[in-house]
């Protein structure tokens, strides 16, 4: 029995800051040696960030990653260090490497690659068939495997725990959505007792475009209990004591590498850390605020902007924006119209009193009124109608975007998933931004996520008169959503059936929903594909967001 001090490093890294990765891994690497770690993991592609995506495919930035590599490597003392990179032999691979003692004692090489929802990795990598080496840490026969190698009960786990390997490390970029931690858990729970062995998975953490790595690092025992886990959301060094039964080698024979040999057990014992996930709610919030704050200070930008219409989408991204960055960074413009009630100023009043953001005010009806006018001769003879309403989404997107360029700030568009599915958006109006916070997020979570912030608060941060008004986009006198769309709480269920179930409408009729409403939704889902492409990027929360994960064409007659 030998026992180990392990460490996870879950970094919030940045996709092709090669100086900046490294000298976050050294930093975590100095801690976990600091705390008496015989080894440290950190996340797939750490060298790069991830998914480094088309930069793959560029020589001279796998030969500057690798470059990258040997500098980290040279940091490196008696503390293991695994640690994704690029590898470029011959072919290209999707590598972890073992580095101790100054230099890189052994590499491993990613199995399976995943190319499903937001995955594309066999566009760049090539898979590997070789399950070793194990590496010696610590007097312990240690396993490395990347990612997806894990999620296959017949992937490289199999055999290397058939070899003698004593501890799997398995680094990761696994992106979040609602409920992905409980699957994660499970399969580990399911590999490690098929293993017998302890299983140590680092994850990314961080956002990357439209994707959130939510980190919730862990050690799973190998009976299937999780002994560590780390929080999510938030760069940690899991650090956690594990004692690990060695034995002979496996009937199968894997080349072994000798990082260190056994040592005295580290004193005193050091007891496991067990955060406690989010609840549900929570945590698609908190995966918001992560990736809205990443998306931002990332790309540049210290300050955004946002429309406050009086309504609950743009009450919500103001307050994730502040959570994300700060009161002083969000700014607010209220832009109201002649159709604009009263209720909904002094709403929009309220929440920016309540957030502590300062507002602005900016009436559209002159600039709405000119364009009336200049149009008064090519519209003569036709009944205003959804040309006249959307001029108005689209004079403030106007706006919003003149300021943004004025004063370099990131406008944040509002609107929520439910709207980007149907169609119930402007093009070149309210879809007009940099950042679609909630583009993935459906209306009526959207109501529970301004509950939940309201109850953590204490207090009405968002006015209970947003929560409870119809919701209206004020376009013309006494309008509803409800006049173009389906009630949301029976909307949303036929979205996520046809959306991210890619449920058919017959599917969907015969689990009980109207005919009359299935048939008109998915047209509407399928007829606005060629909004949806112009659409900003926004936080992926779910299995299948639009975007990166559901990718139809806009020219099809294929009726569903």
């Amino acid at each position: 029995m030998h026992r180990l001090r392990l460490a996870a490093a879950q970094l919030d890294l940045v996709v092709g800051d090669l100086v900046g990765n490294v000298d976050r891994l050294r930093a975590a690497y100095d801690r976990a040696a600091a705390a008496g770690c015989h080894l440290v993991a950190f996340p797939e592609l750490s060298v790069t960030g991830y998914p480094p995506e088309d930069l793959l495919l560029r020589p001279a930035f796998v030969e500057q990653a690798h470059a990258s590599l040997t500098a980290f490597a040279a940091h490196t003392g008696a503390t293991a260090a695994v640690v994704g990179f690029p590898e470029r032999d011959g072919l290209l691979h999707n590598s972890a490497a073992v580095c101790a003692d100054g230099a890189v004692r052994g590499v491993y090489r990613k199995h399976l690659l995943p190319n499903y929802a937001v995955f594309d990795e066999a566009r760049w990598f090539v898979p590997s068939t070789v399950d070793g080496p194990l590496f010696v840490v610590g007097g312990v026969r240690v396993a490395v495997t990347v990612c997806e190698d894990a999620w296959s009960p017949t992937g490289p786990i199999a055999t290397q725990a058939a070899a003698g390997a004593e501890l799997i490390v398995n680094v990761n970029a696994s992106p979040f959505y609602a409920g992905r931690l409980a699957e994660r858990e499970a399969m580990l729970a399911e590999r490690a007792r098929a293993a017998g062995v302890p299983i140590l998975y680092v994850n990314l953490v961080g956002g990357q475009d439209e994707l959130v790595f939510d980190g919730a690092s862990l050690l799973v025992g190998p009976d299937g209990s999780v002994v560590a886990r780390a929080p999510q959301f938030v760069d940690d060094l899991l650090v956690v004591d594990v004692d690990v039964p060695t034995g002979p080698a496996g009937a199968v024979t894997l080349p072994e590498v000798l990082v260190s040999g056994p040592s005295a057990p580290p004193d005193p014992p050091r007891p496991p850390a067990l955060a406690t996930p989010p609840d549900p709610v929570r945590e698609v919030y908190e995966a918001l605020v992560l990736g809205t704050r990443d998306y931002v200070t990332k790309n540049g930008f210290s300050d955004v902007l946002i429309g406050l219409s009086g309504g609950i989408d743009s009450s919500l991204v103001a307050a994730i924006a502040v959570d994300a960055l700060g009161a002083d960074h969000v700014h607010g413009v209220l832009m109201p119209s002649r159709f604009s009630s009263g209720g909904s100023i002094t709403d929009a009043e309220a929440l920016a009193d309540a957030l502590g953001i300062a507002t602005e005010t900016i009436p559209i009806e002159p600039a709405h009124a000119a364009f009336l006018a200049m149009l008064d001769d090519t519209f003569a003879g036709r009944a205003p109608g959804l040309a006249e309403e959307n001029l108005q989404a689209r004079v403030r997107g106007t706006i919003l975007m003149t300021m943004s360029n004025k004063f370099d700030w990131m406008v944040l568009t509002t609107g929520n998933k439910s709207e980007m599915a149907t169609g119930y958006s402007t093009l070149y109006g309210d879809m007009a931004g940099g950042f679609a916070v909630i583009k993935d997020v459906p209306k009526m979570l959207v109501y529970e996520l301004c509950r939940d912030r309201n109850a953590r608060a204490g207090r009405a941060v968002i006015p209970e008169a947003v929560l409870t008004k119809a919701p209206s986009a004020e376009l013309r006198p006494d309008q509803r959503d409800s006049d173009s769309l389906p009630e949301y709480a029976d909307l949303d269920p036929i979205i996520e059936g046809y959306v991210e179930r890619d449920r058919s409408i017959a599917d969907l009729v015969g689990e009980g929903h109207p005919v009359d409403d299935v048939t008109r939704v998915a047209r509407l889902v399928d007829r606005n594909e060629y909004k949806r492409r112009q659409a900003p990027p926004g936080v992926r929360v779910s299995p299948k967001a639009f975007g990166r994960d559901r990718r139809l064409p806009i020219t099809n007659r294929w009726p569903g």
